[in-house]
């Protein structure tokens, strides 16, 4: 199996204001010549990884990573004012804009998929492809599958630790009362939802047990910032309406694009890269038989390396590289 590519450092960085409250995160390494490619991380308000320059060959790309409104190393941290899927949407042209490039490369999975069909539909000619792994299109059905009833069919024994924070009599509306939760005065309550919340995303996201991506998610700073946007987000149906996605794919029919799903992803079932392949007829489509849903997982890793060096093979000439 192919692995990630060796860790690099950026080579530059920046802080960009988007708006009078926020101002993001965003380091550019690999190539400054090369193919652009936007990382959009997963989340929402995970922020991105030590890692996440490492899927893409730094001889061929220019590799783009921003932290989204109140994630990672963006300020203010877990802030969730003017937070919505457009703010995000604009904050990505903002950032196209602001390093001069003309089209970009969008590289997401999870919530970071969701993220990119949304600005590829919004902005298609400003889109040279897309790569999205585990596909999550920010439906109803999607979101009450993950945090009400669904996955807690498949992980009985993890879900009890996910709704342990939560009082019986509040557990028919999950998403409510976690938000009660991480938005009041108590710090240890606070606290607790975070955890419990992040360790649910983490337990659920690999096919075998990965005791590093608990340790990672459950990390008070990130669980904090992941558990209010999380909550924010899909409180408000990721500010999306209704098969949104799906429903205005049309507007990616002359956008190529490669679907990355494990075969048993629980989070995001592969029924979603299924649909979205069937609207997007010139996507590709690889079903990973030994994965679930985390971008650690070495099937995964194998196949999101195939991608990017497919779609370098694609572009190399149209950049030098």
């Amino acid at each position: 199996m192919l692995p990630l590519y060796p860790e690099i450092k950026p080579y530059t960085r920046h802080m960009v204001p988007v708006d009078d409250v926020h101002e993001l995160y965003v380091d550019e390494s690999g190539t400054p010549d090369g193919i652009p490619v936007f990382f959009l991380h997963a989340g929402p308000g995970s922020g991105c990884e030590f890692d996440s320059r490492s899927f893409f060959n730094p001889e061929k790309y220019r590799i783009i990573l921003f932290d989204q409104r109140g994630a990672g190393r963006s300020k203010p941290h877990s802030d969730i004012t003017n937070n919505t899927t457009q703010t995000l949407v604009e904050d990505i042209e903002k950032i196209r804009t602001f390093l001069e490039i003309d089209k970009i490369m969008l590289f997401g999975g999870g919530w970071g998929s969701t993220l990119g069909l949304v600005y590829a539909e919004t902005h298609p000619e400003n889109v040279l492809a897309l790569v999205l792994r585990g596909v999550f299109l920010g439906t109803e059905q999607d979101i009450n599958w993950i945090y009400q009833e669904g996955v807690s069919r498949f992980y009985p024994d993890h879900w009890e630790d996910y709704v342990a924070p939560i009082s019986a009599d509040e557990r028919d509306d999950l998403l409510a009362a976690y938000g009660r939760r991480i938005n009041g005065t108590d710090e240890l309550a606070r606290m607790g939802a975070a955890k419990a919340w992040s360790r649910w995303e983490a337990d659920c996201s690999s096919l075998h047990p990965n005791p590093r991506l608990v340790k990672h998610l459950t990390d008070p700073h990130r669980a904090m910032a992941r558990c209010k946007i999380g909550v924010h987000y899909y409180s408000n149906q990721c500010f999306l309406e209704e098969n949104q996605i799906l429903r205005d794919a049309s507007v990616l029919k002359d956008i190529p694009g490669i679907i990355v799903h494990g075969r048993y992803d629980m989070l995001c079932p592969v029924q979603n890269a299924h649909d979205l392949h069937a609207a997007w007829p010139i996507s590709q489509v690889f079903l990973v038989r030994e994965a679930g849903h985390s971008a650690t997982e070495h099937a995964l890793i194998d196949a999101l390396i195939r991608a990017t060096r497919d779609m370098a093979l694609r572009f190399e000439s149209d950049f030098g590289v």
